[in-house]
């Protein structure tokens, strides 16, 4: 999937002449977080967001500090905080360093970008021009609705467990040399050794994702490295297969 297919298209954005109770207001009429800012040509300039409000004059959470630490800091660092806290229009207190995306940027990309830059919103262009926006609401929405379009399937035994084994090979994380999988009547079984408690849980998630899986039994032993002390599977722990 690509931004085009999850972005909101009727963006509600804001100009950047525009009184800051203004932008206050619009968010939470309108239940959004960030608001992107657009000049009179139609061209992103920015975006203003909940955090953009937090060190506000009107509040009294303006930064503070002692006298000695802003000789440290520098007029040029006091004198920006002084305009985001005071600043009266959007165009003072937006973010004007813009991660932006294109219609076709893939998902992978999207959330990578949202993880690196740690933002919650990237807006979409369009010929330089703002063409939608993704959140991570719409990312969301997407994987709600894979999850409603996704068939279950319903694979015999040896399909099962040759699709889990195959899932496995792919992954670094699973101890495909010291488990056996059995798999009856849709219900997949683990046998042997792990040596790490998360390669449990990564391995019932495995099997859970298999169309056709029914429910997963941990028959796995635990041994501790350090040590070589073994400790044995739980008894008979069952995890449901989702529904």
């Amino acid at each position: 999937m690509k931004a085009k297919d999850v972005m909101t298209e009727h963006v509600i954005s804001i100009t950047p002449d525009a009184n800051v109770l203004q932008a206050a207001r619009l968010m939470l009429q309108n239940r959004v977080s960030g608001l992107p800012v657009v000049d009179a040509d139609g061209a992103l300039v920015g975006i203003v967001t909940e955090g953009d409000f937090l060190r506000r004059s009107e509040l009294g959470t303006e930064k503070r500090r002692p006298r000695w630490l802003e000789f440290l800091v520098g007029p040029g660092k006091l004198a920006s905080e002084y305009v985001q806290a005071s600043g009266r229009k959007v165009a003072e207190i937006m973010t004007h360093e813009l991660v932006t995306i294109g219609e076709d940027t893939p998902l992978e990309e999207i959330v990578h970008l949202m993880e690196k830059q740690r933002v919650k919103r990237l807006p979409v262009l369009r010929a330089g021009k703002l063409a939608g926006i993704v959140s991570r609401a719409n990312l969301m929405h997407a994987l709600a609705s894979l999850a409603r379009e996704a068939p279950e399937g319903a694979g015999d035994d040896a399909g099962i467990r040759a699709r889990l084994l195959a899932e496995l090979d792919k992954r670094s994380w699973a101890p495909v040399a010291t488990i056996d999988v059995v798999v009856r009547n849709g219900v997949v079984e683990f046998f042997g050794v792990i040596t790490d408690e998360n390669e449990r849980r990564a391995l019932i998630v495995a099997a859970e994702n298999i169309p056709g899986v029914k429910s997963v039994r941990d028959h796995l032993a635990w041994l501790e490295p350090a040590s070589g002390t073994v400790i044995a599977a739980p008894d008979e722990n069952v995890v449901a297969r989702a529904s």
